[in-house]
Parts: structure tokens; C-alpha cells; sequence
């Protein structure tokens, strides 16, 4: 008799089952019961177990007691329903297997090149971009591969459209063989050689529906719901597939995600969700067509490939040609509006000597000039242009750009050099993007890219006039001084209830959306996500309240929401997404707030991680008390405005605090007439104890001991 896919699914859960049950002796021979089980970095304990179950698991007690219910989820009639329960069953009990692992290290991966669990924090990280569309979905491949240069050829055409890549298996070394770049900031991940660390990937996608979704853990069909419908991943396996994968796949494909595969057997092909696709050249035309995930390809006449997948690439001093550093050298990036007849639309000019007259490893000067021209153009639109560059110059591949204005550094890798990229590929991509991206504003466009010492000190001093200007301008935006404010709802295709009010005082909490943003987002796409909020039938504008907000997040919640208030913690708070810089939540020890920002992996004066404050809001619900927010929020004087504002701010980590000291300094000193306010603020050098937090406020005189309880 022939086997069926009901058979390998069943197979493949029992050989997962009999894994995990001796990794659990194995443990069991070394620790007790009371031994603490967990993954790093992450509120929600064994992402898969706790969502499927809403069991927290804690120790190995506690891991070994949730067996009974893997296998009880592992039945054996032929029918759909068990296929897909088995499925899922044989996630948890890989996941029970790589839990193993953590107990006997805390850190078995090592990220040289395994990476294992994703943080919480890489999970929200991913929200932003996956809203956006910068990144369109996720890839996992099975291999090896039938060659090392099918692997890698596989891996960067999905790098090419910005899918973010997990890999599993032999395909990992097949593309490392090859020199490939891989890690968390290239969107390459590989996760480990065992087939069952493949439950990491599956933790990401449970814990997006948990952190973005507000999905319960234990509800098994809201969790379905969200993967299948808000969560776009693909999974390729090559053959050979063993049972034990297609056991993974079942799971995979019951969470909404198809699987395409060269392993030919005609008798478990399932339409739509298992998919034979023996020319593995169109496994990502098959994976994208098969989860419906549409690509907008932005053509770049550049010699190196471009994408959003190298967004992060990091370019070592040893692996650069040459460095544009503006705290060294004159280096600008600047924006400027012209009338129709000064702009050439695509002229792309070089002011001094080209990048083959640069010797290795040194710095030089580089402006970047974009003059644009446009009926509906406006100049406040300048800045948010020059804020794109940062996006746009780090998809080239081998480029890294960081900073803004005229303190950018820029690398240019060998490897990019040596493929031929030059000054005016700079343009060249400058030009797309804008035109393209901005098309319904800009008419014209042309770049000029500066690299001769002395056009460039001149261009410089002209810059930080224009520069000065709109700082000037951007002073005088208030939340007093508008009559509308912007809603900002991209975040809706993962927290389909969350709505941001978005003001000249209040960005949105990603950091990512200023008012000048969202004003030009809506002049952009009328009906896009940033509608016109007018200021009208104020309530209690110290709080923060206005009829007209009130009805904009009532509509655009679609009822969820009732009540904003902009300026307050306690009092209606704004909902958060997930995707939040930073959170904040009261300290009750000294009356004041703790803010922690993602990046920051160790404790705070609440005993909770950022992960553990996170876990308490998020998914669009409202949590008085805690408050999802971006960076630059934290020096505005509308921060918290309703109880006392920055004055409640007690500690932030030593790295966060650095770097909006300047800002929060100015508005201390502006406020209570305080100088060096950062100086009075706790970090994890000084305290992580609230009893001992209060006694460094006590010598500071830090002003929050003075003002009315929170609560």
C-alpha cells in the first residue's frame, strides 16, 4: 500500500515526539524539576507552547507536564483536522527540544553564524518594516540546496524582492561556503542545522499575533486567524523531505503558510498550500504567487544589487574603499525646491574627482545635492526627503549610511568599488527614489554630487543656512499653533485596531512619523493612512483632549476606541501597536516613570525587561499607566504634559539618555528652569533597585519628589 501524507504527517510527529522526550531525560539526568526554562529576552516564555496552550512554562517541571498535551494533539484519523493539529504539535515539541537547550546554555547558538531564538525585541523591530512593506514577508528554506550555488542564488533572489530569509539546515553552510553575508541586520538569519529549530521561526510569526495582534495565548483559532491572514511567510524544502519535515510543513501550512518543495510524490500534493515545484529556479515565483505577496521592484541603474534587505549591512573599516565622514570633512545631504525651468529632470552632475581617485581606506568629502521642482511641491516637504536618503543609500548593497544633514558618514565596500559602483550611481538612486516615491508632488528632479574639497566647505556653509531656516520653522510648529492633526493607521494590517494622532509635538510612537511626515503622506495619497484630524471642540486641551480626536479614532478604530487623550499615561492613553522605539510606565516607589528603550536588553527599576513592560500594551489596546512612544517623544513639552511632563522621568538607560540629553536638557531648562536635567536621572550604572533608585533621587532633588501622586 502506498504511503499517504496522512502516514508521513504521523510519522514525522512520533519521531519529533521521541526527540523531544529524550532531550527531556537527558536534562532531566542533570537538573531538578525547579530548574528555569526560558528563552532570552522575550515576555512570553516558549512562544508556541504559550500561545497554543496558555501555559507559561518556567521550569523544567513544568516542561516536562505539557508532553501529555503534545501527544494528546497528535491524533491518527485520517482527516484534515489531525494533520493540521499534528502539525502544530510537532512545532511545540521541537520547541520543547530547542528549550532543552537553553537550559544547559544560556546562549547554545552563539549568533557565529547560528542564530536560534529571535528576542522580542528583533520580533517588534521587524514590525515597522513589515507594515511598510520594506519587507514583504518571510522565506524559510529547508536544504540543502543541490548545489552551493543554488543555494545562494536562492537566498539573494528573495533578498533581491526584501523578503527577510530563514534558513534551517545545510543550506547554511552552502551559502557561507560562498561568502555570503548573513545575520539579523542583512534579513539572512540562519536559525540552526536541526530540523527543529525551525520552532524559532514559528515563535516569531505566534508572537507577531500575540504583540501586534493582541491575540490571548490559548486562543488557538485567533492565532490561525492572524498568521494566515496578517502574517505572509513561504516555506521551501528540497528533497529529500523527511517525515519529520513534512510534519513541520503540516504545521506550517495549518498557521496559513504554503510549502513548495522539488520532492516529487504525487499522492501529497495539496493545491495551494503544498506545492511540487521541481525546477527549484522558480521556487520564490512559486513561494510568492502561492501566498499572494505582491513585489513593487524599484529598477536602479546601478552595477550592485539593490534592496531593503541591506538596510542594516554593516561595512568594517578593513572591508571599505574609502569612508565620507561629516564629523571629519565637509559631507552634506540636502533637498532644495526650484522652480520648473532651474531643474533638468535626471541630470546627474559629478563635481570633482570620481571614486577611482580616492586610495583605500581614506576619507573624503561628499555632498549630495537634490534639487526638485513640482506644482504641488512644498518646501517643509525638504526635510522629509532628506530623511529618506538614510533608507534609500543603505539598500545598495555594500553602502552604509548613518546620520543626516551634514554629519553623515557613508562606506563604500571593496566589493561594491571593485563591481564598478561610482559617484553617480549615488544619483542614480537618489533620482529613483524620489521621483518614484514622490511622483504625485515632483515634476522634476535632478542631483548633483559634490566630491571636490572646496565646492564642497562652500556647499556646507549654504546647507546650514537652509538648515538653520527650517529649524526656525520647525520651532514655531506647536500643537497650539496648527489647526489639524494627522492620523497615521499603517500600522493597522498588523494592529488592526491602533490609530496614532500624530502632531507637530507628538510623532508617531514608531519614531518614524513626524506631523511634517504625515502632512505629506496625506498631500501624497488623499486617502491614504494619514487623514486630516481638524483641532476643533477642545474638552481639556492640558490633557490633551479634543471631540474632533475623539471621533477620528472612533472611525478609524472602526469602534474599538472611544476616548484619547494626547498629553496623558493615566488618563485614556494613546493605544500602542507594537512597533513603539520606547515604553514608559509608572515607578511607584518615587511617583515617577521608568522609560526603556528597545535596544536595551537588562532590567529596569520595575523588575520587568523591556519585553515584560511591552507584553502589558501593544496589539492597539489602551493600558493606562504604561505608554508606547518614540524617542524623540521623551523631550517634548507635551510628554506626560497632563502629570507634570519630563519631571516624572526618573531613570532610562545610560545609552538612551545619552542620546536625547541635548533635547530633554533644553526643555528641562525651559520648563522648571532646570539645568542638566539628564544629570538627575538614574541609569542601570547607577540602580536597577526602586528603594535605591529613591535615594539617588533624594540627592539629586530630582523634582518629581515634589509633585502630586500619579495614583
Amino acid at each position: 500500500m502506498a504511503t499517504t501524507l496522512f502516514d508521513r504527517v504521523f510519522k514525522g510527529s512520533d519521531e519529533m515526539y521521541d526527540v523531544a522526550v529524550k532531550a527531556l531525560e537527558e536534562a532531566s539526568a542533570k537538573y531538578p524539576d525547579s530548574e528555569p526554562i526560558a528563552f532570552p529576552d522575550t515576555a512570553y516564555y516558549l512562544a508556541c507552547i504559550y500561545a497554543m496552550t496558555g501555559q507559561k512554562i518556567t521550569n523544567l517541571g513544568e516542561l516536562k507536564g505539557i508532553m501529555n498535551w503534545i501527544k494528546g494533539q497528535m491524533g491518527r484519523r485520517k482527516k484534515t483536522h489531525d494533520i493540521f493539529t499534528s502539525g502544530v504539535a510537532t512545532a511545540c515539541a521541537a520547541e520543547v527540544i530547542e528549550a532543552c537547550k537553553y537550559i544547559q546554555n544560556k546562549d547554545p547558538y552563539g549568533h557565529d553564524p547560528l542564530w536560534g531564538h529571535c528576542t522580542d525585541a528583533e520580533v517588534r523591530e521587524l514590525g515597522l518594516p513589515l507594515v511598510t512593506g520594506d519587507i514583504p514577508g518571510f522565506a524559510v528554506i529547508i536544504g540543502p540546496a543541490p548545489s552551493n550555488e543554488e543555494a545562494l542564488s536562492l537566498v539573494k533572489n528573495y533578498q533581491g524582492k526584501s523578503m527577510f530569509v530563514f534558513m534551517v539546515g545545510g543550506i547554511i553552510d552552502q551559502v557561507k561556503a560562498l561568502g555570503m553575508n548573513t545575520g539579523f541586520n542583512v534579513r539572512v538569519v540562519p536559525l540552526g542545522y536541526d530540523l527543529w529549530s525551525v520552532s524559532h521561526v514559528v515563535s516569531v510569526a505566534i508572537r507577531a499575533a500575540m504583540i501586534f495582534g493582541a491575540v490571548q495565548p490559548g486562543d488557538y483559532d485567533g492565532i490561525r486567524k492572524y498568521t494566515f491572514e496578517r502574517v505572509n511567510a513561504v516555506i521551501n524544502a528540497f528533497d529529500p523531505v523527511d517525515d519529520m519535515t513534512v510534519a513541520c510543513g503540516a504545521g506550517a501550512i495549518s498557521l496559513g503558510f504554503p510549502v513548495i518543495t522539488n520532492h516529487v510524490d504525487e499522492l501529497w500534493k495539496v493545491p495551494k498550500s503544498l506545492i511540487i515545484q521541481e525546477d527549484t529556479t522558480k521556487f520564490v515565483d512559486t513561494s510568492l504567487e502561492a501566498r499572494g505577496i505582491k513585489i513593487k521592484v524599484t529598477n536602479v541603474d546601478i552595477p550592485v544589487a539593490y534592496s531593503n534587505a541591506f538596510e542594516g549591512e554593516i561595512i568594517r573599516r578593513g572591508d571599505m574603499q574609502f569612508e565620507a565622514d561629516g564629523s571629519r570633512v565637509d559631507c552634506l545631504e540636502l533637498v532644495r525646491t526650484r522652480e520648473a525651468h532651474e531643474v533638468e529632470d535626471h541630470k546627474i552632475e559629478v563635481i570633482g574627482p570620481d571614486f577611482d581617485s580616492f586610495e583605500v581606506g581614506s576619507k573624503v568629502q561628499l555632498a549630495m545635492i537634490v534639487d526638485v521642482a513640482g506644482r504641488k511641491m512644498n518646501s517643509d516637504f525638504e526635510p522629509v526627503f532628506e530623511r529618506k536618503f538614510h533608507a534609500y543609500l543603505n539598500c545598495i548593497e555594500g553602502v552604509m549610511h548613518t546620520g543626516q544633514r551634514d554629519m553623515i558618514r557613508i562606506r563604500v565596500s571593496k566589493d561594491t568599488f571593485a563591481a564598478g559602483f561610482r559617484a553617480k550611481h549615488f544619483g542614480e538612486v537618489l533620482y529613483a527614489k524620489v521621483k518614484g516615491e514622490f511622483d504625485t508632488v515632483v515634476d522634476k528632479c535632478q542631483v548633483t554630487i559634490i566630491t571636490d574639497p572646496a565646492a564642497a566647505t562652500e556647499m556646507r556653509k549654504v546647507a546650514n543656512e537652509i538648515y538653520d531656516k527650517r529649524d526656525e520653522r520647525l520651532l514655531s510648529l506647536t500643537d497650539e499653533n496648527v489647526k489639524e492633526f494627522y492620523t497615521c493607521i499603517m500600522c493597522q494590517s498588523f494592529s488592526p485596531s491602533h490609530v496614532c494622532i500624530v502632531t507637530p509635538e507628538r510623532l508617531g510612537l514608531c519614531g518614524a512619523v513626524s506631523w511634517l511626515d504625515a502632512k505629506a503622506t496625506h498631500e501624497l495619497d488623499e486617502t491614504g493612512p494619514c487623514q486630516i484630524v481638524p483641532k476643533t471642540g477642545v474638552i481639556d486641551e492640558n490633557i490633551g483632549k479634543w471631540e474632533s480626536v475623539n471621533d477620528a479614532v472612533r472611525k478609524y478604530s472602526q469602534g474599538a476606541l472611544e476616548i484619547v487623550s494626547l498629553y496623558s499615561i493615566m488618563e485614556d492613553p494613546m493605544t500602542s501597536c507594537g512597533c513603539f522605539e520606547c515604553i514608559c510606565g509608572i515607578e511607584p516607589f518615587s511617583n515617577g516613570v521608568v522609560i526603556v528603550n528597545r535596544e536595551h536588553p537588562g532590567m529596569t527599576p520595575l523588575g520587568m525587561s523591556f519585553s515584560e513592560m511591552a507584553s502589558m500594551t501593544g496589539g492597539g489596546v489602551q493600558t493606562p499607566g504604561f505608554m508606547g512612544h518614540g524617542k524623540h517623544f521623551i523631550a517634548s513639552k507635551k510628554f506626560m504634559k497632563a502629570e507634570g511632563g519630563v519631571a516624572r522621568i526618573v531613570w532610562m538607560p545610560k545609552a538612551l539618555k545619552e542620546q536625547v540629553a541635548e533635547k530633554l536638557n533644553a526643555t528641562a531648562q525651559e520648563l522648571y528652569g532646570i539645568e542638566n536635567f539628564t544629570d538627575m536621572i538614574a541609569d542601570e550604572t547607577v540602580t536597577d533597585d526602586p528603594e535605591k533608585l529613591l535615594e539617588f533621587l533624594g540627592e539629586k532633588g530630582h523634582p518629581v519628589l515634589g509633585l502630586d501622586p500619579l495614583m
